[in-house]
């Protein structure tokens, strides 16, 4: 009978875990430009009407990301191009690897768990851009002109290019040595902002992908690849080896380039929710202008994601509080107590706060193998230390010597001083110190999106994709309103704390 009954739990047991294992979303990954956002949702949309679940975790950085993510599984898939798999991922640089069919890619990529499937139908190159009239004035078509032109120093030109591009093996130093160009870099611009720069006069060359929708729009000159540097880039959907690629079937060849051109128009320059773009795509063949007209400031500040965005952003915050406070008031504790401790323990806490916060993130991604809530955090928790530490000391230090003397004199021991006097005394400034750090960590922590780990930053980095100020402003403003709902709740709990000791000084027989 017991033997019947342990079967009977095991078998229920395995058929909650199978179901529960289905059950499990399919998480689709994207990157940080308008093409990316759009594909991801297309996917994720596609996955949902074949009844897969699926989540869209958008604008998680860039290839060197997605692709940790994959292989550690926080993501199952996301829209990559066959050019970027085998430079940037597979390391191979010759133009014949470069040109491989799909089935060689896939041997290629067999040993690290992952597989690229359902071909989109389209290539979308990199290739480098000018004004049109700059580049009719100087006479330059190919970019072995502008390497020419550039190399006689007859053409001063600044560079626009994207971080990307700038730091990857198919970007900018290979291109550089192929073509011999002598042209600095310069500093990096977000893709988002790269046209508005050029047609402003701010840059006068930038990287754009072939399929851009401002292309159609503006009036610049894309420069000939005239020795073919830049390989095919073939839109595919890279994913690991295990993920069921069935269900996307329907998706093979079935965007043209002049289809995904339009589409990027829709969300980018029309100002289109990118999840709304992709249902008009999936639902019908009519033009995407036809669709729902892009909302307005308020629709989009109000949005649904609103109540999960500020719960996300939240999380960050007050979990990064929590353990920084753990870890901080000891810490400022012991420089009170041992003062030699003091000036190594400042410096070293002082350090950490001035580490660039994405140079952070990386490092810690690189740590733990994973992008997303961990890092973020971490990161977070980092920067909330120094306030905290800093005031802390400072706090147990203004207390009176003579205080702590006399209750050692008493017979309390250390650790009760500390507890009963010292503290207490030096919690307002402990305090403040406390509300320093949160309310700084509202505003930093805005760039967790750029890891994946949700909140606020959410709508900025994706208003920033598209240079959308409206979208980037509804994600601004709720972060701004909610740093200064963080300082009325700290200016609340200092003067909760510190109400016991007014009271005190302000009676009329102190010595009762």
């Amino acid at each position: 009978m017991t033997a019947r009954l342990l079967q009977l739990l095991l078998a229920t047991w395995a058929m909650w875990f199978q179901g529960n294992l289905h059950a499990e979303p399919l998480k689709v990954g994207s990157k940080r430009f308008t093409e990316s956002y759009l594909l991801g949702e297309i996917v994720s949309q596609t996955l949902a009407a074949q009844g897969v679940p699926a989540v869209h975790r958008q604008g998680l950085g860039n290839t060197a990301i997605l692709a940790t993510a994959l292989q550690q599984g926080q993501i199952d898939l996301y829209p990559e191009y066959t050019g970027t798999i085998v430079r940037e991922l597979l390391k191979r640089e010759s133009l014949e690897d470069a040109q491989a069919p799909l089935a060689q890619i896939n041997a290629w990529l067999k040993p690290l768990g992952l597989k690229a499937a359902i071909p989109l139908g389209f290539n979308n190159s990199y290739a480098l851009a000018m004004r049109e009239a700059d580049a009719a004035r100087r006479g330059i078509a190919t970019i072995s002109e502008l390497a020419a032109k550039a190399s006689q120093g007859t053409t001063a030109l600044r560079p626009g290019l994207s971080h990307e591009f700038i730091a990857r093996a198919d970007g900018w130093p290979a291109l550089q040595h192929a073509y011999g160009l002598t042209l600095k870099p310069g500093n990096g611009l977000d893709h988002g902002l790269a046209y508005q720069a050029l047609a402003g006069g701010q840059v006068d060359l930038i990287d754009v992908y072939t399929t851009d929708a401002q292309l159609a729009r503006q009036a610049v000159r894309v420069l000939r690849d005239d020795r073919r540097f830049f390989p095919r880039y073939d839109a595919v959907l890279l994913m690991r080896a295990g993920v069921d690629d069935g269900p996307l079937q329907g998706l093979t060849g079935r965007l043209s380039e002049a289809r995904m051109i339009q589409l990027n128009a829709a969300a980018e320059l029309e100002g289109r929710p990118f999840a709304d773009v992709a249902r008009g795509f999936l639902q019908s063949s009519v033009p995407t202008a036809a669709a729902a007209p892009p909302q307005g400031f308020t629709a989009r500040l109000l949005a649904p994601d609103l109540a999960t965005l500020l719960a996300q952003h939240l999380a960050l915050v007050l979990g990064s509080l929590a353990l920084a406070v753990a870890l901080a008031v000891p810490l400022g504790i012991a420089a009170y107590r041992l003062p030699r401790l003091a000036g190594p323990l400042m410096a070293v806490v002082g350090l950490l706060q001035t580490l660039p916060s994405l140079a952070l993130l990386a490092f810690l991604i690189a740590l733990f193998g994973r992008i997303g809530f961990v890092p973020a955090l971490l990161a977070l928790f980092v920067y909330a230390l120094l306030p905290i530490v800093r005031n802390t000391h400072a706090g147990l230090q203004g207390v009176p010597a003579a205080l702590p003397q006399a209750a050692l004199a008493l017979g309390l021991t250390p650790g009760q001083t500390l507890r009963a006097i010292e503290l207490p005394l030096a919690l307002p400034t402990l305090m403040a110190g406390v509300k320093t750090a949160a309310v700084t960590n509202v505003g930093t922590a805005t760039v967790a999106a750029f890891v994946g780990a949700g909140g606020l930053g959410e709508r900025i980095v994706a208003g920033l994709a598209v240079n959308d100020t409206s979208l980037m402003l509804a994600g601004a403003l709720p972060a701004a309103v909610l740093a200064v709902a963080v300082q009325l709740v700290f200016d609340a709990l200092e003067r909760r704390a510190t109400r016991p000791h007014n009271r005190r000084d302000e009676s009329p027989h102190p010595g009762i």
